[in-house]
């Protein structure tokens, strides 16, 4: 078991199967020493927990949790990738997109789940860029997708 797999039972969490494609695309690719995740659901063992808009159906505390689902899910992306987690040397970049009502603007706070996530397991290697966005509607009516970047130690 890697170091980062450790830190996760550590936290009472297990990395969870790749969530497969909904489309034609692959759940993560590497390009040179990086890894780009797709867009990650809240998907918990092949379906969503929760459908709608945070705001109006999904609370904001309900969608900061499912943001750090959607992150458990990345990271099971990029190892079905490189193998093993240990190999990541840094969290480069995080894209949240928030399916909110019209008048909820709380979207770094929901995306905050992931970028959470990503710090208690990786510490300074979860550092990162990041960006958080509200959109209409997400596939499957999720509440949040969540999508990373991270480059390889070489």
């Amino acid at each position: 078991m890697s170091a980062v797999e450790t830190k996760l039972a550590a936290l009472g969490l297990t990395l969870p199967a790749v969530v497969p494609p909904l489309a034609a695309y692959q759940p993560a690719v590497q390009s040179g020493v990086y890894v780009y995740t797709a867009g990650q659901l809240p998907m918990v063992e092949g379906k969503l927990p929760v459908t709608g808009k945070v705001g109006a159906e999904v609370t904001p505390e309900e969608a900061k949790d499912l943001a750090r689902t959607c992150a458990l899910n990345a990271l099971a992306a990029v190892k079905s990738v490189v193998g093993d987690l240990d190999r990541i040397a840094r969290v480069v970049k995080v894209v949240g997109f928030v399916a909110s009502a019209s008048d909820f603007t709380g979207q770094p706070g929901v995306v905050n789940g992931a970028s959470e996530l990503l710090g208690e397991v990786l510490g300074d290697k979860g550092v990162h860029a990041r960006s958080a966005v509200g959109v209409a509607v997400l596939p499957l009516d999720a509440p949040v997708e969540v999508e990373i970047q991270v480059e390889l130690a070489q």
